[in-house]
């Protein structure tokens, strides 16, 4: 599985040119899972995004955790990381996992991050979305397991 997660002052998630989604300050997580992915990284995943310490303290260190300030999460499905750019110039997606068990994964994913009592937000699976975020930093950081 691949994270991307950008550190946000808000984030919103566009259908058809309605808003479906938006959070405040906290983060944007990109999710996507690979053929070779299995559950139980999930358990992993969510304690590394609700623990890692990337939001700043009154001495201006990333010293505090999404809990710590009690941030939003936003959480949008993107096959896309799973691509394969390294031959040629058109991605290859061959590595994406099959939809039915990345909309599983991604399901659990948000379910036990919503477990925190965070406010936890999503896309919509497999839908043509419009991302927008403000990067609070900027600061980005790409987990994978």
């Amino acid at each position: 599985m691949k994270l991307v997660i950008q550190r946000t002052k808000e984030a919103t998630v566009e259908i058809n040119g309605d808003i479906c989604s938006k959070t405040g300050k906290g983060m944007l997580i990109l999710f996507g899972v690979e053929k070779n992915d299995s559950e139980d990284k999930i358990d992993y995943l969510v304690n590394k995004v609700l623990n890692l310490r990337f939001f700043e303290d009154e001495n201006e260190k990333m010293n505090l955790s999404i809990k710590d300030i009690e941030g939003e999460i936003m959480v949008v499905s993107q096959f896309t990381l799973a691509a394969n750019c390294s031959k040629g110039l058109r991605p290859s997606f061959d590595n994406a996992m099959k939809p039915d068990i990345a909309n599983e994964y991604y399901e659990k994913f948000v379910s036990k991050l919503r477990e925190s009592n965070l406010v936890v937000k999503t896309g919509v699976f497999g839908a043509n979305m419009k991302v927008a975020l403000i990067n609070d930093g900027p600061v980005t950081f790409i987990l994978e397991k």
